[in-house]
């Protein structure tokens, strides 16, 4: 056996990848419970791809048979109930996770030098998973599904010159038609999953290049043994790999809590009007987009005035836009000299709480009907999501910091 795996291994280095990324892989012996959702996101996005593949099987990406598809998944399909409420539900558990990884990355500042490819790599994921999901929210062909993306694609009609043109080319019609449910399909199960496995394999490997960030912001790779080990690591696998296991076995048992008594979560997960066949002809009395876009729904709809000769809607299209993109930045705007929060002055604290709030608040927002004052709240909290990115060159340098230790903590 062993010379089997020998003559396997000078042809395809399996062993030496496996020391590489698990058994010589070392990591900062202080991770704490935030460094779950790594793991816990690769487990969704298994969960996905699992339940997809079997729900494609039975799904028809046509107008005329998507609805009476699921619903044929749903009660005749041996299980297909389970398989589209896992699918359904992984899709918001898989946001759930990457926000909150997103999270730990603010607070512990992995976006700082050397990781700034690895944090381009992570909001590239972010991106595609927000494509993926708003492709595979047109698929059920229900009444919130047909208008969401309605109103999301109309969206890019707003940019000047080739708006209009490019609503048309993403839609492959005039309207949202079995045309455009054909191309999202394709889309949606076989581009976008090949685009977010690269990213994830690339994410992957500028981690294991440079090191995994810690708590306390430190780099374990300045204090080695002898043997050249860095003396507060220890080998992700078996160490890390079966302790990720405490976190799945709580992930899971919240997750399947989700699914087998909440599966629609009171209208967040599965709207109610997409219990109901698409009909172009009758519109939902309350559009909005699912509940991981309502951040940026609510700062779009916070933008109500034309500027320059151009719409509100333009305006509030860029804003959106550029709400993403700047996260995009993040590693060049902080010029703080350390990177965890731990160790960061008071007005670093301030401004992550501040835009965490934002963030939440603006997600409410989103879902609910506009008003008055719900608008103006929006565009105070569209402010302050802003002015976080922005300030940030200037309260990082200017603030004081602790002194951060040689070795890590606990």
């Amino acid at each position: 056996m062993q010379k089997l795996i020998q003559w396997i291994d000078d042809r395809l280095p399996i062993v030496d990848a496996y020391n590489k990324h698990l058994g010589k892989y070392y990591a900062p012996k202080n991770f704490n419970v935030w460094y779950f959702f790594g793991s816990l996101a690769l487990l969704v996005l298994v969960n996905q791809l699992v339940t997809g593949i079997w729900l494609t099987m039975s799904y028809n990406p046509s107008a005329e048979g998507a609805f009476a598809s699921v619903e044929y998944i749903m009660r005749d399909v041996q299980w297909g109930w389970l398989l589209r409420y896992l699918h359904s539900t992984g899709a918001s558990a898989f946001f759930v996770v990457v926000y909150l990884h997103m999270f730990r990355g603010l607070m512990y500042g992995s976006y700082q030098k050397p990781r700034e490819l690895i944090w381009i790599f992570g909001m590239l994921i972010y991106l595609v998973l927000m494509a993926e999901a708003f492709m595979g929210y047109l698929l059920p062909w229900g009444q919130m599904s047909y208008w969401g993306a309605q109103v999301i694609v109309n969206l890019f009609g707003a940019i000047p010159v080739i708006g209009d043109d490019l609503s048309l080319w993403i839609r492959g019609d005039y309207l949202i038609s079995g045309i455009t449910l054909n191309r999202f399909f394709a889309l949606h199960v076989i581009a976008l999953p090949i685009v977010l496995l690269g990213l994830v394999v690339l994410h992957i490997l500028a981690l294991h290049e440079v090191g995994s960030n810690n708590p306390d912001g430190i780099d374990i790779k300045k204090n080695k043994d002898e043997n050249g080990i860095p003396k507060d690591g220890i080998p992700f696998h078996p160490y890390y790999s079966v302790h990720d296991l405490v976190g799945v076995a709580v992930f899971l048992f919240v997750f399947c809590i989700v699914v087998f008594f909440f599966p629609e979560m009171g209208g967040l997960f599965l709207e109610k009007p997409n219990f109901e066949p698409a009909n172009a002809l009758k519109t939902p009395e309350h559009i909005a987009p699912v509940w991981y876009f309502t951040p940026f729904y609510a700062m779009l709809r916070a933008v109500t005035v034309d500027l320059f000769g151009l719409p509100a809607k333009f305006w509030g299209v860029v804003v959106m836009g550029a709400a993403i993109a700047i996260l995009f930045v993040l590693p060049w705007l902080d010029r703080s000299p350390v990177r965890s929060i731990r160790y960061k002055g008071m007005l670093s604290k301030i401004a992550l709480a501040l835009f965490v709030i934002s963030f939440v608040i603006l997600g409410y927002l989103g879902i609910v009907p506009a008003t008055a004052g719900r608008t103006l709240l929006a565009q105070v909290l569209t402010t302050l999501y802003f002015l976080y990115f922005i300030l940030m060159p200037f309260y990082t340098r200017m603030e004081k910091t602790k002194p951060v230790p040689e070795r890590v903590t606990g």
